[in-house]
C-alpha cells in the first residue's frame, strides 16, 4: 500500500482562503474546554447521532455553496452510499469521499454495528454541514444551534463527529 504525505490542513486552508480573497483565517480556540460528559450507558444501549463536516448531502438536495454556507443537511441514515454527494470549500480533499463516502459519512459501518448489537441504535436522520465556514459568528449562532436542535429532535444519547 503506498504511503501518503500528510495533509497540512491549516496551511492549506489559509492558502485557499487567501486565493478566494479572504483575509487570513483566524483559527478558533475556546477560552474554556468543552463540557465533556462521561458516557453513562453501554454503547449497546445508546442511540447514536452522526455529524459530518464534509459537506455531505443526498442526490436531489441542494449542494453547499463554497462561501460561508452555514446550513445543515438532514440525511436518512439508511441512504445508500451511491446517493451521497459532497461539496466543500476544500474540494481537493473530497476525492477519497467521492470514491468511498464511508470515509466521511460511515453509515454502512454504523448500521453494521447496530445489527451486531455493538450500538443500540442509529438515529433515523444524520446531519452534515460544511466545516469550512469562515464566519465563527455564523457557526456559533446558526450552524451549531441548528445541529444541536436536530440531534435533540432525533433523541440521541451521544453524537459522533466526523470532521473533515
Amino acid at each position: 500500500m503506498p504511503m501518503h504525505t500528510p495533509v497540512q490542513y491549516m496551511q492549506s486552508i489559509t492558502t485557499r482562503y487567501l486565493r478566494l480573497g479572504y483575509t487570513p483565517y483566524r483559527w478558533f480556540a475556546a477560552d474554556t474546554p468543552p463540557p465533556w460528559q462521561p458516557l453513562t450507558q453501554r454503547l449497546s444501549e445508546v442511540r447514536l447521532g452522526l455529524i459530518s463536516t464534509a459537506g455531505a448531502y443526498v442526490l436531489g438536495q441542494r449542494a453547499y455553496h463554497y462561501r460561508d454556507d452555514a446550513s445543515i443537511r438532514a440525511i436518512d441514515s439508511d441512504t445508500p452510499a451511491e446517493n451521497l454527494r459532497f461539496s466543500h470549500i476544500t474540494e481537493n480533499y473530497l476525492v477519497a469521499a467521492r470514491q468511498d463516502p464511508a470515509c466521511l459519512l460511515p453509515l454502512s459501518g454504523l448500521r453494521t454495528l447496530v445489527r451486531r448489537g455493538v450500538l443500540g441504535a442509529l438515529s433515523k436522520k444524520v446531519f452534515s454541514c460544511m466545516g469550512g465556514i469562515y464566519s465563527q459568528r455564523r457557526v456559533q449562532t446558526e450552524t451549531a444551534p441548528a445541529l444541536l436542535a436536530a440531534l435533540r429532535a432525533e433523541a440521541v444519547d451521544v453524537a459522533l463527529l466526523v470532521a473533515m
